[in-house]
């Protein structure tokens, strides 16, 4: 398969290590494209969730993948993010085209971008972060649950189903919080005179221009890929999201995940196991 070439890439949300990560499906997005710049924005190994007995092959695949971008001289940059932040204090550490970060500035054809992950302005991971992670336990749950939904709605020919994005969708708090989280990010990248504001955490791909009495700006989400499964592109100074799709992919690519891999995935013993595990 012929790869896209892309100036900028940038993913968010991967949370490698745990049971929703679409790890497959990244590896092959990952394949198909030929960037000038790759950026994780974020949470892409989920070690609030990490566990010695759940980091499939699959996941160290995406891992070697990255590593061969770095290999090929393309710049890679790792901003971190809440389920990554003890990163944090490694932040500016530089490896020949590697670069670990909290933020950065990209210039854009006379254009600032103003990246990062975004969990600064989530109330929840500032003051009651225990609560934040087991939250994230539950979403992980939910997660599981759903693939194995979505993994017999698919035997029988039917439409995949999100159990997560319809709670979002239905409950006006979360669809408050993303409208709060979208308005703050811009405002303060308008303070600050930045053209674009690039965030991830929120799990909600989006690109759209933001008004206000001080100004505008475009505020951009890569998304992820638990649920989404989307990225933000870059290419002759228009961006644009990309959706994963698996008819754009040919059948050898897209064949079943293996049995064993299924089982490890509905284990719901070694979930019982882990979850008592990131409780305590």
């Amino acid at each position: 398969m012929s790869k896209r070439e892309i100036d900028i890439a940038i993913i968010s949300d991967v949370h490698l290590g745990t049971y929703g990560c679409h790890a497959k499906e990244l590896l092959k997005y990952l394949k198909s494209i030929k960037p000038k710049m790759l950026i994780l924005n974020g949470d892409i190994i989920d070690i609030w969730q990490f566990s010695k007995s759940y980091f499939p092959e699959e996941h160290m695949k995406v891992i070697r993948k990255i590593l061969k971008f770095v290999t090929d001289g393309v710049p890679i940059y790792y901003l971190t993010g809440n389920h990554d932040e003890m990163l944090r204090k490694f932040a500016d550490f530089n490896l020949g085209g590697f670069q670990l970060l909290n933020k950065m500035v990209l210039n854009l054809d006379g254009k600032k971008a103003w990246v990062f992950h975004g969990d600064v302005f989530d109330v929840t991971m500032q003051h009651s972060k225990w609560l934040a992670k087991l939250g994230a336990i539950g979403y992980d749950t939910l997660i599981l649950i759903n693939s194995f939904i979505n993994w017999c709605l698919t035997k029988m020919g039917k439409k995949k189903y999100s159990f997560s994005q319809k709670i979002k969708a239905s409950v006006k708090e979360a669809v408050k919080f993303i409208n709060q989280f979208e308005e703050t990010a811009a405002e303060l990248a308008i303070e600050k005179g930045y053209n674009f504001v690039i965030c991830g955490h929120i799990h909600h791909p989006e690109i759209r221009q933001i008004v206000t009495d001080k100004g505008e700006v475009t505020y951009l989400n890569s998304g992820d890929w638990v649920e989404s499964l989307t990225s933000l592109e870059y290419q002759n100074g228009v961006w644009s999201i990309y959706k994963y799709d698996t008819n754009n992919f040919s059948k050898e690519e897209n064949e079943e995940v293996d049995q064993e891999n299924l089982k490890s995935m509905l284990d719901i013993n070694a979930l019982f196991e882990k979850f008592k595990k990131e409780a305590v």
